[in-house]
C-alpha cells in the first residue's frame, strides 16, 4: 500500500511502535473517524514517551488513509529539523517551511510540511503562501500560546495538539478554550515500570524563596531570581549539593537568568570542575561545540538558561539540577524530563532541587489528574502551595562540618513549635520560647569552647540555625514580616553574645 500512496515511501528506519504508542494512535484515529474535520483534539504523553514517533507514524497512516496533506507546527527551529528527520525515517517525504521559504511553488510535490509557527503566520498573513488540501494539523508542544493565532487559517481541518503537560503557558488562556477533548497517554510511573523511562531520585534542599517576586507571566521574575541565586551562599549550597549527590556524573544545571548561570560557571570552574555555560546569546557554532563536548565527556557539566528544556535530547545525562524555582508545572516536567531517557546501563537518574519545586508540584513521577487540570486549570493554580506554606514545614539540618564543631553536645535540635505549645499551656509570654532556645545555644557554645573568644566564634556558626528558629517562631505567633524577623534575629544574636560573656 505504501508504494501506491503519493508522498509515502518505504520506511528507512526499522521502528516498531510500542504497545502503548499503538494503543494511543488507535484512540486518536477513533476520534478522527468520528470527527474528520473542524475538530480540535489534545493528546498528552510524558517527555520521553515518544511523541514524535507517534505523530510521524500517524502522519504516514493519515496520508495513506485520506490522501490529504498534513501540516506539523513547532515553535523552535531545532524541533522543526528533528521532526523532519523523523518523518523522513518513517518514509514521509516532507518540506520544512522556514524563514528562507517565501513561496511554495513546489507544494504539489509534498503531502507533508513542517513549519515554524512564526514563519508560517507571517507568510499566511501576507498572503504569500497558501497550502492546499490540508486535512490534519499537528501541533507539537501545544501548551505554548503562540499557536492560537494560526487556528483561524485551518478551521476546516482536524487539529491535533500534542504536549507532555496540557496546561496553558498563560493562565488567562486555558487550553480547554481551544481543544474539545483530551486523550491522556501512559503515566510516568507506568513508563518507568515498563522500562521506557529512567527512575528519578530527587534530593530537595530547603531554600528561602519569600523574597522572590512573581511577574506578569505568573512565574518568578528573572531579576529577583538573579539576586537570590547569584549570591555567595546559594552558590556554595549548589556546589556542596553537587559534591554530595553528583560528583563525577554528567550534569545539567538549569537557571533562571544569564548572570546566575555565568556565576555558576565561575564557581565550578574555580573548583576545578569541567563546566561550560550556554544561553540564547551563545553562537550556533559554540553551542554545537559545547553540546558535542558534553556528549563525549563523562563528567561534563553544562549550566544553562531555559534553552535546553525542549528539543534537546542527550540520554547520557545522569543528573538534573534545578538551580531555580518555578511556578510552571510544564517547565518542572520539561527540566526533569531531560534526564529521564534510558540507556543500556542507565535506568536511574538524580535530580537536585534547589527551588522547593518538588514541595510545590509533588514528585516528578507522582500521578497527575491531567483531565482535571485540563477542565479546571484555575482550581489547580489556586491549590498550589505558597512559598510561605512550603517554608513553614522546613526542618533545619545542621551541616556536618558545623555539627562537628559542637561534637560535645549530644542534641543540637530544638523544636520551636513544641516549646510554643508548652508556653501557651503554662500561660507564659511567647518570648519564653526564644529564651529557652537561647539557653541551649549558650550551653552548646560554652561546652565546645576553651574560652570566651572560641565561644563567640562558635556562636557565629549558628547563624542559619538561629534564622530557622526565628522563622518558625514568627509562624507560631502569626507575625512573620521580614523586617520583624530581621530585627528578632539581630536581637537574638546580640543577647546570645552577652550571655556567652557572662558564662566565662
Amino acid at each position: 500500500m505504501a508504494s501506491e500512496t503519493f508522498g509515502i515511501e518505504k520506511k528507512k528506519v526499522d521502528k516498531q511502535l510500542y504497545d502503548y504508542q499503538q494503543k494511543d494512535i488507535d484512540k486518536i484515529f477513533g476520534v478522527i473517524d468520528e470527527h474528520p474535520e473542524n475538530y480540535n483534539l489534545l493528546y498528552q504523553l510524558p517527555t520521553g514517551g515518544g511523541k514524535t514517533v507517534i505523530f510521524s507514524q500517524m502522519t504516514r497512516e493519515y496520508i495513506q488513509r485520506t490522501n490529504k496533506k498534513v501540516l506539523i507546527l513547532t515553535h523552535r527551529i531545532e524541533l522543526c529539523k528533528q521532526t523532519s528527520k523523523m518523518l523522513s525515517g518513517f518514509g514521509v517525504r516532507n518540506k520544512i517551511i522556514n524563514s528562507k521559504v517565501k513561496e511554495l511553488p513546489d507544494q504539489n510535490d509534498y503531502m507533508c510540511f513542517v513549519a515554524m509557527v512564526e514563519t508560517l503566520n507571517n507568510r499566511l498573513n501576507d498572503e504569500k503562501l497558501k497550502i492546499e488540501d490540508i486535512g490534519l494539523v499537528i501541533i507539537d508542544e501545544a501548551h505554548y500560546n503562540s499557536f492560537r493565532k494560526l487556528f483561524k487559517f485551518f478551521e476546516k481541518c482536524f487539529i491535533l495538539g500534542v504536549t507532555a503537560t496540557p496546561l496553558s503557558s498563560n493562565i488567562k488562556l486555558p487550553m480547554k478554550d481551544n481543544y474539545r477533548e483530551l486523550i491522556v497517554g501512559d503515566s510516568i510511573t507506568s513508563l518507568i515500570e515498563k522500562g521506557f523511562l529512567a527512575k528519578s531520585n530527587i534530593y530537595s534542599y530547603n531554600v528561602g524563596l519569600t523574597n522572590l517576586k512573581v511577574g506578569m507571566n505568573g512565574d518568578y521574575t528573572v531579576k529577583s531570581s538573579e539576586e537570590l541565586y547569584s549570591n555567595y551562599s546559594m552558590q556554595e549550597k549548589l556546589l556542596n549539593a553537587y559534591y554530595e549527590r553528583s560528583r563525577g556524573k554528567k550534569t545539567l544545571i538549569f537557571n533562571n537568568g544569564i548572570n546566575t548561570s555565568v556565576e555558576v560557571y565561575h564557581t565550578f570552574k574555580n573548583a576545578g570542575l569541567p563546566i561550560r555555560h550556554l544561553d540564547n546569546t551563545t553562537s550556533k557554532q559554540d553551542r554545537k561545540d559545547i553540546l558535542k563536548w558534553f556528549k563525549h565527556t563523562p563528567d561534563a557539566i553544562v549550566t544553562s538558561v531555559s534553552i535546553l528544556t525542549t528539543g534537546f535530547d542527550e540520554p547520557t545525562v545522569e543528573t538534573i539540577v534545578l538551580n531555580r524555582a518555578t511556578k510552571s508545572l510544564t517547565l518542572y516536567f520539561q527540566m526533569i524530563g531531560r534526564g529521564s531517557r534510558v540507556l543500556k546501563d542507565k535506568n536511574e537518574f538524580t535530580v537536585i532541587d534547589l527551588g522547593n519545586n518538588m514541595a510545590r508540584f509533588g514528585n516528578w513521577s507522582s500521578p497527575v489528574d491531567w483531565k482535571q487540570i485540563f477542565r479546571s486549570p484555575d482550581f489547580y493554580f489556586e491549590n498550589l502551595l505558597s512559598d510561605e506554606d512550603i517554608e513553614r514545614d522546613f526542618q533545619y539540618q545542621m551541616p556536618e562540618e558545623i555539627r562537628a564543631q559542637f561534637s560535645k553536645t549530644e542534641d543540637v535540635t530544638f523544636d520551636i513549635e513544641a516549646a510554643y505549645d508548652t508556653v501557651i499551656k503554662k500561660g507564659l509570654k511567647s518570648k519564653a520560647v526564644l529564651e529557652w532556645s537561647m539557653e541551649q545555644h549558650v550551653k552548646m557554645c560554652v561546652e565546645n569552647s576553651e574560652d570566651v573568644f572560641d565561644a563567640r566564634i562558635l556562636a557565629k556558626e549558628l547563624k542559619d540555625d538561629i534564622s530557622s528558629r526565628i522563622k518558625q517562631y514568627s509562624y507560631c505567633i502569626s507575625k512573620s514580616t521580614k523586617n520583624y524577623r530581621d530585627w528578632l534575629e539581630e536581637d537574638y544574636s546580640r543577647k546570645l553574645r552577652m550571655q556567652i560573656n557572662k558564662e566565662f
